[in-house]
């Protein structure tokens, strides 16, 4: 007791210092962020008041400019320019020059940035969600939960573990090479080039962005001509955090515009990230094969819920219409095929018919709403054409939640959330990607049979499976194709920062997130040195010296079984012929040497 006893007094001690050095709050600086013009006060300028009614079909994907609107309303909120690809290229050579400096930057000043924009943030969510949400038509809540819980996790766990991750790593050097010493060094790119979706358009900037900049590189953003509006203003906080450590300015560029746009800046960087449609990512793939650069791509999504027969319904069913909702043209991460096992299926819809029918949707900063509008013109009617083509193969409505106080001139960017059961997969509604506010809800009577229902998609994203037991809900999930799955939760994988993020099939692959989304941004070199240098050096064997020995592949035979030989007898016994092999001379080198002696 004598000896463990100061040691555990210096345990405590060490503790209680800890605990009291995190109760000194860190010095951060606070920066200030122009935001007077995307303040909604009531008082915009006149040619800022109108109500702007996008051109239909293809027509609004082209053009010199990039026409920004409220998708709950319909009120116009300016435009951005269309960069051509020459501008582009000059936008990518500025961040390159910068990045060159960055890249020779400390941890420390890079989780200075991160604090920056944390300290940021956090005082001023409402701001960030206000603009979020009239740029995409996304309540203040969904806002909330998609844009800042997300991106505070993601700085808080770069602060945590961010720099152990892309420390040289050191691996074992195996039984030939033990005086040697292995390797893994995690090196910048360089720029890396982010195209990114509108559904999330202030986490979807920063996201990328945080992973590039601790990680040493420059990036450069092409952000989605749906959510343009909010994008620029949002880069306006990153210019500000930047400059306030001193940074280069242009480490970090955010680009607007169409295809045009995006397609200069795969051809002019050094690794894509890519969030879009399956139809997009084939097209960014076909661009960067061009110059041989990496490429991470998350494309679609079908994800499914998946509800046992010993489950809590009550529990369940509001988990499902979150779920849902999420889905409502703002979050790609929304579930869109709902199987739920015969036994309780009649309870299941009931509880969700219920709640679905107290819904109410309208302009999020109108009122109080549980579901804004659809943040694409026209998606309504993909919507509505998913929906009837089910009926027509026999599924039925069941409920459908109402609407607000909602505009004439934006009637179109609204659909009621929607509860549609009697469904099979031969209906586009199970096959299709809807991104929106729709329930379909198919019955399934055993584990084997909703496994073989759920991996019957070409997406793989996603899946959420609920069960009493939970070694029942982690059997299922485990047999399902995809790239993330929560166990009795919903999307609790994404605010896991530590894990990756990431599909298979049409839904893509490679990852963002974690520490596999960390190093992906980097130039991963394997590193060999010598482990007793300068006592220790690398010497050639003298029977594979040139001119080589006669016994030279007996040797090689010899060594190879004392390293590797399973039987510790036969082992010994051919090191001792390696040993003897190298004691003896070499004959043709011997002639050689008195040749030229």
């Amino acid at each position: 007791m004598a000896f463990w006893w100061p040691l555990l007094v210096l345990a405590f001690a060490y503790g209680l210092c800890r605990f009291l050095f995190m109760l000194i709050p860190p010095k951060v600086p606070s920066i200030d962020v122009e935001a007077s013009d995307v303040l909604d006060d009531g008082n915009q300028a006149q040619e800022n008041s109108f109500i702007y009614v996008p051109p239909r079909g293809t027509s609004q994907q082209s053009g010199k400019i990039v026409q920004c609107y409220e998708p709950a309303t319909m009120k116009y909120l300016g435009y951005v320019p269309a960069l051509t690809r020459d501008e582009v290229k000059d936008r990518v050579a500025k961040v390159r020059k910068a990045q060159k400096m960055w890249a020779k930057t400390s941890f420390k000043q890079r989780r200075t940035f991160l604090r920056i924009l944390l300290k940021y943030i956090i005082k001023h969510q409402t701001l960030i969600c206000e603009i979020s949400s009239r740029d995409t038509g996304k309540t203040m809540v969904d806002a909330s939960l998609g844009e800042i819980m997300t991106t505070c996790e993601k700085i808080n766990w770069l602060l945590s573990e961010g720099e152990q991750w892309l420390k040289p790593e050191y691996r074992s050097s195996g039984r030939s090479m033990l005086h040697k010493r292995a390797k893994v060094e995690f090196h910048p790119l360089g720029v890396i080039g982010a195209i990114v979706s509108w559904n999330y358009p202030f986490h979807n900037i920063f996201n990328p962005m945080l992973t590039a900049v601790f990680s040493g590189n420059g990036i450069v953003i092409k952000i989605s001509e749906h959510a343009s509006w909010s994008g620029c203003f949002y880069f306006r906080i990153i210019q500000s955090a930047l400059a306030a450590i001193g940074a280069p300015e242009d480490l970090v560029e955010v680009i607007t515009g169409f295809a045009e746009t995006g397609e200069a800046l795969v051809s002019s960087v050094d690794k894509v990230i890519f969030v879009g449609s399956p139809g997009a990512g084939k097209m960014i793939m076909r661009n960067a094969a061009e110059t041989l650069i990496p490429v991470t791509l998350e494309l679609g999504g079908k994800d499914v819920f998946i509800v046992c027969d010993d489950v809590d319904v009550d529990h369940v069913a509001q988990i499902a219409v979150r779920a849902v909702l999420q889905s409502s043209g703002q979050n790609c991460a929304g579930a869109e095929r709902f199987y739920v096992h015969r036994e309780i299926y009649s309870s299941f819809v009931s509880k969700v018919t219920k709640i679905i029918k107290s819904v109410r949707a309208g302009p999020p900063l109108a009122g109080k709403y549980d579901m804004g509008a659809l943040c694409m013109h026209e998606h309504s009617e993909k919507l509505e054409g998913l929906i009837n083509d089910a009926l027509d193969k026999g599924a039925e409505i069941v409920a459908r939640g109402s609407f607000g106080h909602i505009g004439e001139d934006a009637v179109d960017q609204y659909f009621p959330p929607t509860v549609i059961v009697n469904v099979n997969h031969s209906m586009r509604l199970m096959q299709e990607e809807a991104f929106g506010p729709i329930m379909p809800i198919m019955k399934f009577s055993s584990d084997e049979e909703v496994v073989k229902l759920a991996n019957d998609s070409k997406y793989g994203l996603g899946c959420a499976v609920f069960s009493g037991s939970q070694d029942r809900a982690r059997d299922i999930a485990s047999q399902i194709h995809c790239g993330v799955a929560a166990v009795n939760d919903f999307a609790a994988t994404y605010m896991c920062q530590s894990l990756p993020f990431g599909g298979v099939k049409h839904s893509g692959f490679g990852r963002f997130g974690g520490v596999e989304g960390l190093r992906a941004c980097c130039l991963v070199k394997a590193v060999v040195e010598d482990r007793w240098w300068p006592f220790v050096k690398t010497k050639i064997p003298k029977p594979i010296q040139y001119p080589v020995a006669e016994n030279a592949f007996e040797f090689q035979e010899s060594l190879v079984e004392a390293l590797y030989g399973l039987n510790i007898w036969e082992r010994l016994q051919a090191l001792v012929n390696v040993l003897k092999m190298l004691t003896e001379q070499n004959p043709a080198a011997e002639s050689i040497k008195k040749k030229n002696n």
